[in-house]
C-alpha cells in the first residue's frame, strides 16, 4: 500500500517510515501539514497516518480540509493527545481511527489494515477458509492443507502461517512476528521466531520440494505462495 505519514518527531518519524517500508509499504514521510495537504490532494494514498501537532497545518485541520475537498482516504491519528475528548474530536473531523502514543508497532500495522479493509473489502476476510496458492487454512477448525494433503501444525505455527498468508508478498520483520504471534517486545536473545519458522518450513515446504517462506537478509521474511 502507499501510505502518507505526517510526523515531525525526528526520531519517531524515521522509525515509523522504516517499519512500514520493512512491512512492504510505499511511504511518503512528511513533517509539515501544508505539504501533506498538497500531497494528499494531488495523489492517491491507501491511508493517511497523521500526527495532530505539526508545523504548517495541524493534523486535525488538515483532515477537515481533505474531507471538505471530498478526499475520503482512510485516516489514522497517531498522537500524544489521547484522552477521550481528543479522540472524539479526531473522529468527528473525519478520522477513521485514533492511536495514542506510545504504541506497539504491530498495533499500528493492524489498525492500518483495518481502516483500509473498510475501504477495500476483501471477501476472503469473512470466510472460514483462508487460501493462498495451494495452501488452505480452515480458521474455525484450525486445520491446514496443502494440495489437499493435511499438514499438522501446532497453535503457534498455525498463527504464524495465518499471518504470512494474510500479508503475502510483504516483508514481516522479526520484531513484528514477535509482537503479533508471541506478544513479545524485541528480544535479541530469543530464537523463538527462527525456530518456529524452521519447523513450519519443514512441514509446508520440505514434503513438497519447494520454498514458500523466503528470508530477506537484514529485514525479515516474505511468504510467496505457489499456484
Amino acid at each position: 500500500m502507499r501510505l502518507l505519514v505526517l510526523e515531525d518527531d525526528k526520531t519517531l518519524g524515521p522509525w515509523i517510515d522504516q517499519g512500514l517500508k520493512e512491512a512492504g509499504h510505499v511511504v511518503d514521510l512528511l513533517t509539515d501539514g501544508k505539504e501533506a495537504l498538497v500531497a494528499a490532494t494531488l495523489q492517491p494514498y491507501d491511508a493517511l497516518i497523521l500526527d495532530r501537532m505539526v508545523p504548517g497545518l495541524d493534523g486535525l485541520s488538515l483532515l477537515r480540509a481533505l474531507r471538505q475537498a471530498k478526499v475520503q482516504t482512510p485516516a489514522l491519528f497517531l498522537t500524544a493527545l489521547g484522552d477521550v475528548d481528543h479522540r472524539v474530536e479526531g473522529l468527528k473531523a473525519g478520522g477513521d481511527d485514533y492511536l495514542a502514543k506510545p504504541f506497539a508497532f504491530s498495533e499500528l500495522l493492524a489498525r492500518i489494515e483495518v481502516i483500509t479493509r473498510r475501504s477495500h473489502p476483501n471477501p476472503q476476510e469473512d470466510t472460514a477458509v483462508l487460501s493462498a496458492g495451494d495452501i488452505a487454512l480452515d480458521l474455525h477448525r484450525r486445520k491446514c492443507t496443502r494440495r489437499g494433503q493435511p499438514v499438522d501444525l501446532n497453535p503457534k505455527e498455525f498463527l504464524l502461517l495465518e499471518l504470512f498468508m494474510r500479508s503475502k508478498g510483504r516483508v514481516q520483520t522479526r520484531t513484528m512476528l514477535l509482537e503479533r504471534v508471541w506478544d513479545m517486545s524485541f528480544d535479541p536473545t530469543t530464537s523463538v521466531v527462527e525456530t518456529h519458522i524452521s519447523r513450519l518450513r519443514r512441514k509446508i515446504e520440505k514434503p513438497f520440494g519447494d520454498t514458500l517462506i523466503r528470508t530477506i537478509r537484514g529485514s525479515g521474511y516474505v511468504f510467496e505462495p505457489i499456484g
